[in-house]
């Protein structure tokens, strides 16, 4: 029945209302009961002083006594109540004073014992006792008793005196009150609940909007997104999954490309391959030309396997399967040793070299595997975009507080600039053609040496013009 975060809210808020009404109806019909019994009482107690005094300087006086019954008799006419005195002298007896007006329902009240009470309030250390339905035997109405003591001046008690008073009319008035405040509770549960429906809606509808994206986030329609119409924690949440479907839509996109990126890189030398040695095959190739298209195709062949080692390399990055192996080593010493397996290259294509370097030891924190590959792929990338006439390959380190910068630089071309956003991206070549003997490589390398300097928390970039471009990256220094 509550399967939905509306109806348990609802019901929630709803719930804790009522509850929060019924508990202040309570307490406010209990506050208003006993303001009023207290009145009632606090009234009682000022008329039971008044009788008392109305006894000792009158009633027990023979010649005042009649001033004083009709004194007594204005108080029973005043509360339609019933006065009844216990004296301990015989001479005054016992006597009950009751208007005629109410004789009718306090009438069987001056046939009850009161002998018990009246010995139990002389040894009683109250002096005031109050008694509800105290005369509950004698009659059907709802009385409350003030019972004290009968006294002289000096504190000498003569007797008791109870007090009967009439709640029918108290009782009356309350329930009229409780009336009032279950029909206010009402109107405010009915005002309760379009207001909680309203509330209701309003906090989850942001809820069900999410989910609805979600679901059609997970079959498959990426471009779905979170309308964002507030700036409250919903709102951020939505934000939050805006921004990750941002990235979600970016990676599947990512893997389309990168799937038809690595089917063209594959088909291309492949049907190369394939073309020359069916060529070489029918005999379209003569013979004595099998050696030159071998090379080529062993060329391809190379290059495939470059990409593929390439791939697996950034594979096993993004996985984490490559732990850095962080030691302190001297990168002028790795720059060098790099430089030397670029020996015969550098010298086919004529370059000059202008490395710059320390002579002391320049030491990092870093993998120096990984580093070495970075040096690697961006020298690699520099002799192949040197100029063929007049080229110079730049090598440089140098240091600051914290970190290390190593510069590798041409002299060619340069890159053009819509290019350079996505110069580490994969699979990316401003160069686009793939044929044999071109400048080309798999388009991998510049995303390896990216990957491996994030993985150190450094940071690489590129600035490149007309006059040549070079590759910046940073390391920490030990």
């Amino acid at each position: 029945m509550f399967k939905t975060l509306f109806a348990r809210m609802l019901v929630s808020y709803l719930a804790v209302a009522m509850g929060v009404l019924v508990i202040l109806g309570f307490m406010a019909t209990g506050i208003f009961r006993s303001h009023y019994i207290n009145e009632v009482k606090s009234e009682l107690t000022r008329e039971s002083n008044e009788i008392n005094r109305i006894l000792l300087e009158e009633y027990i006086d023979t010649r005042k006594q009649p001033i004083a019954r009709e004194r007594l008799f204005a108080i029973v006419r005043q509360y339609g109540a019933m006065i009844q005195f216990r004296f301990d002298d015989p001479k005054y007896g016992s006597v009950d004073i009751v208007d005629e007006e109410n004789m009718a329902k306090w009438q069987a009240c001056g046939e009850a014992d009161l002998s018990a009470i009246s010995e139990q309030m002389k040894s009683s250390p109250d002096f005031y006792s109050y008694n509800f339905d105290f005369m509950s035997e004698y009659t059907d109405i709802r009385t409350l008793t003030i019972i004290r003591p009968l006294q002289y001046g000096d504190g000498k008690r003569m007797g008791v005196l109870l007090l009967h008073y009439d709640m029918q009319s108290i009782y009356q008035a309350l329930d009229s009150l409780y009336l009032d405040v279950f029909m206010s509770a009402l109107i405010a549960v009915l005002i309760t609940v379009p207001v909680a429906f309203i509330i209701t809606k309003y906090t989850t509808s942001p809820v069900s909007h999410i989910n609805d994206v979600v679901t059609d986030f997970s079959h498959g329609r990426y471009e779905t997104r979170v309308v964002v119409r507030r700036e409250d924690e919903l709102g951020r949440l939505g934000a939050s999954f805006n921004a990750m479907a941002d990235q979600v839509a970016g990676l599947e996109k990512a893997r389309r490309d990168f799937v038809a990126n690595v089917s063209h890189e594959l088909r291309s030398p492949l049907t190369s391959i394939r073309g020359f040695l069916e060529a070489m095959e029918d005999g379209t190739i003569p013979e004595d030309e099998h050696q030159k298209y071998i090379e080529i195709v062993l060329d391809e062949t190379r290059r495939m396997t470059g990409m593929v080692n390439d791939l697996l390399d950034i594979a096993r990055i993004e996985s984490g399967q490559y732990k850095l192996n962080v030691i302190n080593f001297d990168i002028n010493e790795l720059i060098g040793r790099v430089l030397i397996t670029f020996e015969a290259r550098i010298l086919a294509k004529g370059l000059d070299v202008d490395v710059r370097l320390s002579d002391e030891p320049l030491y990092v924190v870093a993998d120096r595997d990984r580093i070495g590959q970075v040096l690697h792929n961006l020298i690699d990338n520099a002799i192949k975009y040197a100029k063929a006439e007049g080229g110079i390959l730049t090598v440089e380190s140098s240091v600051n507080r914290q970190n290390v910068t190593v510069r590798v630089g041409d002299n060619g071309t340069g890159i053009p600039k819509q290019d350079i956003p996505h110069i580490f991206d994969r699979f990316y070549k401003v160069e686009k053609a793939h044929t044999y003997g071109s400048r080309s490589g798999t388009g991998l390398g510049l995303s390896i040496a990216k990957l491996i300097i994030d993985q150190h928390n450094c940071e690489i970039k590129v600035k490149s013009d007309e006059k040549g471009t070079d590759f910046i990256f940073t390391l920490k220094k030990h």
